[in-house]
């Protein structure tokens, strides 16, 4: 296999908020180059909402982050328009070519931008903010997605959100062909429904509102600074800190989720896009 170099464009949704997610991200990205088919790995990053830098639809693979604040801060700003344009743009791409489709993956503030961009489901605010680690069950159609693929069920994430996805608009997935392959914690004393976390947009478009570039090692380093503590103790309370940072350092949750989601998204966008066939590739 030739060495002809698959390109990533990172869209980064964090509005100029500082982050570890992007980092994370970033490094996937680099410890990927050359481990496929020997195919080079080049990415750049896009500053989304701050600087409204779209990346033009001639990559490769797209990931584009999570992020802060109201998924629907950006209704009629320029970075929206433009943003939803290029989403269009790469779906109409993938189903009117029987050549090499875009890969896109979007996470958490993305997803809540993707599902409104396909009408897929309500968005609304949480009655609380989800933060933490937590378990994640598998719709039916997420026990053969590729990206659960070595995970179990439940399968545990990381999931920071003041905004959720319900009602599923099941009309429009039916129209995309789309799937939910993944719901939030069943909680059978609460009397509300369970949030979508997971959506296999098309073979190549997936979309989770948790976060699966989460590193356990990383986040304990930054959510044991002083000032991030104190932080979370004054929002959450001790008692949440305390079990959150328990579950970072259980090596069986959120890192598992780390070495599989976006690895496998990757193994397969970068192999598929170096002309390899998607039967022939194993995980």
């Amino acid at each position: 296999m030739g060495n002809s170099g698959v390109r990533v464009a990172v869209m980064d949704m964090n509005n100029n908020v500082n982050n570890q997610g992007l980092g994370h991200i970033c490094r996937l990205l680099e410890r990927s180059n050359l481990k496929y088919a020997n195919q080079a790995v080049d990415f750049k990053v896009y500053d989304i909402r701050h600087k409204v830098e779209i990346p033009t639809s001639d990559y490769d693979i797209y990931i584009s982050t999570g992020g802060p604040g109201n998924p629907f801060d950006g209704e009629g700003k320029q970075w929206e328009i433009e943003y939803f344009q290029l989403i269009e743009k790469l779906w109409n791409h993938n189903q009117n070519t029987s050549g090499k489709k875009k890969y896109v993956f979007f996470i958490c503030h993305s997803f809540q931008l993707a599902v409104r961009f396909f009408d897929l489901a309500t968005i609304t605010k949480r009655q609380s903010m989800s933060f933490g680690v937590y378990p994640s069950h598998r719709a039916p159609a997420g026990e053969e997605d590729i990206i659960l693929k070595g995970l179990g069920n439940p399968f545990w994430i990381a999931d920071f959100r003041d905004y959720q996805a319900t009602e599923p608009n099941h009309k429009k997935f039916n129209e995309l062909g789309a799937k939910i392959i993944c719901l939030e914690k069943i909680r059978p004393h609460i009397d509300l429904e369970r949030a979508i976390l997971g959506i296999r947009l098309s073979e190549e478009m997936v979309a989770t509102q948790f976060h699966p570039e989460a590193d356990a090692k990383g986040m304990l380093i930054h959510f044991k600074q002083p000032e991030r503590m104190e932080h979370v103790i004054k929002v959450h309370g001790e008692e949440k800190y305390h079990q959150f940072i328990e579950q970072l350092e259980d090596a069986d949750k959120i890192s598992a989720t780390f070495a599989t989601i976006l690895p496998n998204f990757l193994k397969e966008a970068i192999l598929v896009s170096s002309g390899v066939d998607k039967e022939m590739i194993l995980f």
